[in-house]
């Protein structure tokens, strides 16, 4: 690659390559909530109760959060072009098989391996965005990234509804199964790490470096391996601050995963909405929170740019926004659909805001232990996709989903808790002295 003169205009490859994680985000989260569509028609058709359905919407998480750590470290081992490959076509395949499933165990075991083949997903997500941008853009691409979720499912809902009107929720899987294969190849083409990318010029990797990017170190097509140590998982789980944003991590994705699998047949079961129109009231929330998702990650780079400190903007949208996705306990007070789904889309538009709690993975973690960090934050938070759908299964075995609503509330209450009175002074974790101490304030 061709050192250019220092004033040579930057490029701007960084976006090009957050575009291919945007999409990759879109279809991770395709394959996981395509279950959620598919769940009351499937329930019916395989005779499954409500204990479990509750059981098959938890598989996935399973699998995913008990590999985060094993894929953090393999997003440590080997590059995302390969890895992130390997697992869109792989969580692909398993997605496609849950279309020919006849029994509970044969779509448990599938959903098992689609939350296996998507565990190192996220982690490798941070990597590539602490390696290709900057400290001062990190909370922004975090957002833009992770918006695929909500912008995916938001316009693909009603898309999937379609599809499994027309073709049945065996041809929903197939279809959404084939997606992933084909773009597993295309990410294989078009990925490149910041050393390795044949378009990026010296003024863009001088920027990316200088503010904070943490790509050098590699060498132009080797990889960045880590010798495993014990020692090193002792750092990431002895640190009060980080054990704030796990516990945090927790009940953000308590929400979220209530809208991935059981916010559905909330509307058509409990609620007794058409389900072409549930389709289309579904996307509502997952609009909101994209809406405050995209909020937060900008005004918290905002505030960074106008030099307010890092735990002020940082912390501060998270917290708000944990605190007013305890709305979702609003649709308990009402049989209007209009106010149902306003609660829902508010409860929403909060967790939205929370979720740019992966920049804390950036700024905490010691600078040799991102997959590692990346991959606990990851499967504390994801817990959640395990305990929630399960907890609401016997929550509503009576037909009451009041007390479901209640448990997510009170989950986000317990997440903003623990960043006030947890997560103290934002720096980075030392390996020689662990951060300890408490501290509650925004500093």
């Amino acid at each position: 690659m061709e050192a250019p003169s220092s004033t040579t205009k930057k490029t701007r490859v960084r976006y090009s390559m957050l575009g291919l994680v945007f999409v990759n985000v879109v279809i991770n989260y395709l394959d996981r909530s395509n279950i959620s569509v598919a769940g009351a028609a499937l329930g019916k058709d395989l005779n499954l109760s409500s204990v479990e359905m509750g059981l098959i919407f938890s598989a996935f998480g399973w699998t995913y959060a008990f590999l985060q750590i094993s894929g953090g470290l393999l997003a440590d081992r080997f590059g995302p072009r390969v890895m992130y490959g390997f697992c869109l076509i792989t969580w692909s395949m398993a997605t496609f098989f849950q279309g020919f499933v006849r029994s509970f165990a044969g779509l448990f075991a599938l959903r098992l391996a689609t939350g296996a083949f998507e565990a190192p997903s996220y982690p490798i997500n941070n990597r590539i965005v602490t390696s290709w941008f900057p400290e001062q853009e990190r909370a922004s691409a975090i957002a833009m990234y992770v918006s695929g979720q909500f912008i995916g499912l938001a316009f693909l809902t009603p898309l999937l509804v379609t599809i499994q009107f027309y073709l049945g929720w065996k041809g929903l899987f197939m279809v959404t199964g084939l997606i992933g294969l084909i773009w597993g190849g295309i990410w294989y083409l078009l990925y490149r790490d910041p050393l390795d990318h044949t378009s990026v010029n010296k003024a863009e990797l001088d920027y990316i470096e200088e503010g904070g990017g943490l790509f050098n170190g590699r060498k132009p097509g080797g990889n960045q391996a880590t010798a495993w140590q014990w020692s090193n998982l002792m750092i990431v789980f002895s640190s009060r601050t980080l054990w704030g944003v796990y516990i945090g991590q927790f009940a953000v994705n308590a929400t979220l995963w209530f809208f991935l699998t059981w916010f559905p047949t909330y509307l058509v079961q409990y609620r007794g909405l058409d389900f072409i129109k549930s389709g289309y009231l579904a996307s509502v929330p997952f609009l909101a929170a994209c809406a405050g998702l995209l909020l937060s990650g900008f005004l918290s780079d905002y505030l960074v740019k106008k030099g307010k400190s890092a735990g002020l903007a940082r912390k501060l949208p998270i917290i708000i926004g944990l605190i007013v996705s305890v709305s979702i306990i609003g649709a308990n007070y009402s049989n209007d659909t209009t106010i149902i789904i306003f609660f829902m889309a508010l409860s929403f538009f909060g967790a939205g805001m929370a979720l740019i709690s992966w920049v804390f993975v950036s700024i905490l973690s010691p600078r040799h232990l991102i997959g590692l960090t990346g991959g606990v934050f990851n499967f504390m938070g994801n817990l959640a996709s395990i305990v929630v759908p399960i907890v609401i299964g016997f929550l509503v075995q009576d037909g009451d989903f009041k007390p479901a609503l209640v448990f997510i509330g009170a989950l986000g209450i317990l997440g903003a808790c623990s960043y006030i009175f947890l997560v103290g002074k934002i720096e980075r974790v030392a390996v020689e002295t662990l951060p300890l101490a408490p501290s509650s304030n925004l500093s």
